[in-house]
């Protein structure tokens, strides 16, 4: 008889713990399951330009980046190299710049200013001035000086210090900016259209509108 309850207890005891692993082994693939699910939202998602991240990547960023060559002394790569002076010259969207720069003799100025920022005008940005005015500013050094001068900063901006920033020029006036993740103001009238561009001394930020300093 004890042999017969023994049997019968082992029977019912083995029943009992058969759920219990069975649910243990649920739990287990659950928790496997909530394990994947961080990993893939961690991934970084990629931007309408190909590039994983925000401006925070520390990666160019914005529509313009996209006309700049792959490869070169005017790529992104190549213009990491050069001072900034002769970075830009090898982008064939800041001629006129680097044309302004030239007879206003401030190459070896900027190329030998360490850790700058440069806020970049385009052609595009120099077009939208009647050609008259272009011309007369061309022909003033002095003026040409004064306006050149107010689009460097003295320090290197990253896209953080931009979102809400006012900062001192060459030129001894403020320039302000705003913005966030990849769309940023200069003045609360130039677009940045193309950011964070590495040069061998500077960071630029490529815009679509002539800066003009207070007085």
């Amino acid at each position: 008889m004890n042999t017969r309850v023994r049997r019968i207890a082992v029977t019912v005891a083995a029943a009992a713990v058969l759920p219990l692993a069975l649910s243990a082994c649920s739990d287990k693939g659950g928790d496997s399951a909530k394990s994947d699910s961080p990993s893939k939202k961690s991934a970084p998602t990629p931007t309408d330009d190909g590039m994983a991240g925000s401006a925070s990547t520390d990666q160019p960023f914005g529509s313009a980046c996209a006309s700049v060559p792959k490869s070169g002394a005017g790529s992104f790569d190549g213009m990491a190299q050069d001072p900034v002076a002769t970075a830009a010259s090898n982008n064939p969207a800041l001629s006129t710049l680097v044309s302004a720069v030239k007879k206003a003799g401030l190459v070896d100025t900027l190329n030998n200013s360490q850790n700058i920022t440069v806020f970049a005008p385009t052609d595009d940005a120099f077009a939208k001035i009647p050609k008259a005015t272009l011309d007369k500013v061309l022909a003033d050094k002095a003026q040409l000086t004064k306006i050149l001068t107010y689009h460097v900063v003295g320090q290197q901006l990253t896209p953080k210090d931009l979102e809400n920033g006012t900062f001192d020029t060459l030129e001894k006036s403020k320039v302000t900016t705003s913005g966030s993740a990849e769309s940023y103001t200069v003045n609360d009238s130039a677009k940045v259209v193309c950011g964070n561009v590495k040069t061998a001394n500077a960071n630029v930020y490529i815009i679509d509108t002539l800066l003009m300093p207070s007085s």
